[in-house]
């Protein structure tokens, strides 16, 4: 069909087997032109335009009808001044604290001056509904709800009255579907849902969260049984939580294969049972191997205390052949890791021997006995993807010779990413690393406690761990380390993207040696459910060469 346009409205097109030339405002025409009928008489017409031109707030709106030299019929609206609201009359019956019903209605989203569309009226009065039934009061319920429309003034008279009921607290944990585990285990992980406590929706909703997350459950549901509840002397109704679980398997294998740009192609095993020695010990072993990497590792891990840490112990064997050198490394470790607010807290020890082989050097056996605290600091808006937000990340660590370490040292290394949305799409991220040994000589201190960088995750366009001290032929860690990186993000679709970054770094034993490597490039972005996974082409300033790197690119 043709459309016109006239002299102070604007014309919506319908589909083209449409016999009806619509014209409006706009904003109007885009309203009715997907819902009015594409071949209809006049009468049917001017009902449903009025309809739904009344959801939108417009009651007095002028619809004429004429017919075009071809005979094809023409509406012409003219939707009039909106209706606004006048007045706002809402009502919480029940044992409401003052404060909270006063918030409820301070914060009524469709207040005296707006106009009034009937989606907006349905979504406020389900808004302050949601807000009672969240906090104390689980059996809320509006009662009464009108809008009283005076088309020819044009104002909203709104009026709603709620039920609060009674005022809810948390009662005893009614759990099944145990079978290997008994309700103690449940205990460590309930932070919030304690008898007495006033009832939270978000309390459960977390309960459930934190045991859906353990090695132990597959399903939780929680609800509050409020048929069962008992009225206690301060008047409020004290109900059971009804929790049921579904426990996981008591043992998993699994087995993968893999690409990394940094270590090669990888096949891998594991072993997994969340009951050791029925003890509700999770015990998680695996067999990776990798062509520049070589892992076999079994650790034990607790369920939390009563201060919420969860400790753990594991052993690791390891060797690998990178950059020229060899190195094998036996270690064992404990560890304690505790949430505390936005910072992760952890604390470990751990032994380790490793004897190192260079290219064209003597080979050199290094022992370390070392305490370390790691805190991690995360504010993101997304933690698999983030657009907003910062992560830092501190590691002390050290070795002394009066405890078991061939050489006395101090390790330091401080990391942090920075995540800022540019528009509605893209995004600017920024990441930096520091880091230092403070020793005499890095001589006999294991690799770990140095530092080499370079591949995906560092400084892309070199190869992994390639950037660092010569030793022999081969590159070994230094005691200093620098690395920053800048990558823009565009995402063409709401899945892919494309991404042009900036990195530089370098790893040396002396600050006189100091000589940022620069490499460069462009990249590919998809949306993964696991996160954002990359594929980067890299040119590396210093060597003159591409590298192409492969990344899952989730904050640390």
């Amino acid at each position: 069909m043709r459309c016109r346009l006239a002299l102070l409205l604007a014309c919506t097109a319908l589909p083209a087997s449409a016999q009806l030339q619509l014209e409006a405002p706009p904003a109007i025409a885009g309203l009715l032109a997907p819902f009015l009928p594409e071949q209809a008489g006049e009468a049917r017409l001017r009902s449903e335009a009025g309809e739904i031109l009344a959801t939108e707030g417009y009651f007095s709106p002028t619809l004429e009808f004429s017919r075009d030299d071809a005979g094809e019929l023409r509406l012409r609206i003219d939707p009039g001044e909106r209706t606004l609201i006048a007045s706002v009359d809402l009502t919480v019956d029940g044992p409401v604290a003052a404060k909270t019903r006063d918030a409820l209605i301070a914060g009524w989203r469709l207040p005296v001056g707006q106009p009034f569309r009937q989606a907006d009226w349905n979504t406020a009065k389900q808004q302050l509904l949601g807000e009672l039934l969240a906090v104390e009061h689980a059996d809320a319920r509006l009662v009464d709800s009108r809008a009283e429309i005076d088309s020819e003034a044009r104002q909203a008279a709104l009026q709603a009255r709620y039920e609060a009921g009674p005022r809810y607290r948390f009662g005893a944990l009614a759990i099944s579907g145990l079978h290997r585990y008994t309700p103690a285990l449940i205990d460590r992980y309930n932070r919030n849902v304690r008898p007495g406590e006033p009832y939270r929706a978000d309390a459960l909703q977390a309960l459930t969260g934190v045991l859906q997350a353990t090695p132990y459950f597959s399903s939780v549901q929680a609800e509050l049984d409020t048929a069962a509840a008992e009225i206690d002397a301060d008047g409020n109704a004290v109900a059971p939580v009804r929790l049921s679980v579904r426990e996981r398997p008591g043992h998993r294998a699994g087995f993968g294969a893999g690409l990394s740009s940094n270590t090669g192609a990888r096949v891998e095993a594991n072993y997994n049972t969340p009951n050791l020695f029925n003890q509700a010990w999770e015990f998680d072993s695996g067999l990776r191997l990798e062509q520049k990497r070589q892992t076999t590792y079994a650790d034990v891990l607790l369920p939390p205390d009563g201060g919420q840490r969860r400790h753990s112990l594991g052993v690791v064997y390891e060797t690998s052949n990178i950059e020229k050198l060899e190195t094998e490394r036996h270690a064992l470790g404990i560890q304690s890791v505790q949430q505390r607010g936005s910072v992760e807290q952890r604390l470990s020890l751990n032994w380790q021997r490793e004897r190192r082989t260079p290219e064209g050097a003597e080979r050199v056996t290094s022992r370390a006995l070392v305490p370390n605290v790691m805190w991690t600091w995360r504010q993101l808006d997304n933690p698999l993807d983030p657009r907003r937000g910062v992560v830092v990340q501190l590691n002390v660590g050290g070795g002394a010779k009066a405890a078991l370490s061939d050489q006395n040292f101090l390790r330091l290394h401080l990391r942090g990413n920075l995540y800022l949305p540019l528009g509605a799409r893209d995004t600017l991220a920024l990441r930096g690393e520091l880091g230092r040994t403070f020793a005499d000589a890095r001589l006999r201190i294991p690799q770990d406690y140095l530092f080499r960088t370079g591949g995906t995750g560092s400084v892309r366009g070199y190869a992994y761990q390639s950037l660092g001290v010569r030793e022999g032929e081969a590159t070994v860690g230094g005691r200093y380390l620098a690395v920053a990186s800048a990558e823009y993000t565009h995402w063409l679709t709401p899945d892919w993207g494309v991404a042009a970054f900036v990195d530089a770094g370098d790893a040396v034993d002396s600050l006189a040696d100091a000589r940022l490597a620069v490499g460069y490039g462009l990249g590919a972005r998809w949306r993964s459910p696991a996160g954002p996974i990359g594929a980067d082409l890299a040119y590396g300033q210093r060597e003159r060469r591409l590298h192409l790197h492969f990344s899952l690119a989730i904050p640390f």
